[in-house]
């Protein structure tokens, strides 16, 4: 039995969905347990042909076997969680935690105005007033929403007794360490904490519970929205390297900038890292390009593999080496 956190180790858009997704499916979890803040993080997964853009669901949802359980900390928006639901085939998959909090049209009115919007960045789609709403106890909950009634559960009670049967567990977090409310670059931030112990918060583990917590990394470092950023390269340098990329959720051009190991090492620090994956090697050497065994990488990006781990004192378990999920070299132990 195998409890693993993934979580991200800069400003989120990391690759979580991709490394969650390869997790899944590799390692054949009972079931996957999201926490986070709510649908204002997307994870895009590139499963075969399909691309999926998920924002409420579990990456594990290309593992037709793992159940897909919201832990009680998320909020959660019923017609984006439907939808996904019903457009991934998993209907029948799903539980939703009794708890977890209602995102209105109230809430994603407010936040597409005043302060959130015009000078943190905010993503627009509910999650802070609707947080907000939550600490001053008059949010609805999924228990009260009638077409969650099909869907409701204790997603905690599911998730330890999962654990006590003997089975795997995966736990995904959303967004990156420095959006989190307490250790980001305030107020640039995100509504709540999103490090692993509040991940696992989120979904009712206890810290004894958990075996591999991974923070993910990308082979540079990107953010979306305002606040501080160390390194940040121009638009045309960007661009020039093939770094350019849009978010999944905004549709906001991503700034960039070099790999950050002070920032990686505080991410380690504050994750209690067991492990790193290392996303998009790709883009920084081609040649990486679809490689699925580290032996196949050439000097270059076996290098740049190898500082980190030097540098950061920490192993490389997994490397992305392309969009597709199992364009992936897994080094974990067996």
């Amino acid at each position: 039995m195998t409890v693993t956190v993934a979580v991200g180790g800069f400003y989120g858009d990391e690759g979580k969905g991709k490394i969650v997704a390869f997790l899944s499916l590799k390692d054949s979890h009972s079931l996957a347990v999201r926490g986070g803040v709510g649908p204002n993080a997307g994870h895009t997964v590139n499963f075969g042909t399909q691309v999926l853009k998920l924002r409420m669901l579990p990456s594990a949802v290309v593992n037709k076997s793992t159940k897909l359980l919201i832990g009680p900390g998320v909020l959660v928006n019923p017609d984006v969680t439907l939808d996904e639901a019903r457009k991934y085939d998993a209907t029948d998959r799903l539980i939703v935690d009794n708890q977890c909090a209602i995102i209105e049209q109230k809430h994603i009115d407010s936040d597409k105005s005043g302060f959130l919007a015009s000078k943190v960045g905010s993503t627009g789609t509910g999650t802070g007033p609707a947080n907000s709403d939550r600490i001053m106890r008059i949010a609805k909950l999924a228990k009260d929403v009638e077409v969650f009634q099909n869907y409701v559960n204790n997603v905690p009670e599911i998730v330890n007794s999962t654990i006590d049967s003997g089975n795997d567990v995966l736990v995904e977090g959303t967004q990156g360490t420095f959006l989190s409310l307490y250790f980001g670059n305030y107020p640039f931030v995100t509504s709540k904490d999103i490090t692993a112990s509040a991940i696992c918060s989120d979904v009712g583990l206890g810290p004894k519970r958990v075996d591999d917590v991974i923070v993910i990394f990308k082979a540079f470092v990107t953010r979306v929205g305002e606040g501080p950023f160390t390194g940040e390269l121009s638009p045309e340098e960007t661009v020039s390297r093939g770094w350019d990329e849009i978010g999944t959720v905004t549709g906001r051009t991503r700034r960039a900038a070099p790999f950050d190991f002070e920032l990686a090492k505080k991410a380690i620090m504050l994750n209690s890292a067991t492990s790193i994956a290392i996303t998009k090697l790709d883009v920084l050497y081609p040649s990486a390009r679809g490689v699925t065994n580290y032996e196949e990488l050439d000097s270059s990006a076996k290098g740049f593999i190898e500082k980190i781990e030097n540098e950061l004192n920490i192993g490389v378990s997994l490397i992305g080496t392309g969009p597709e999920v199992y364009e992936t070299i897994d080094r974990r132990v067996k």
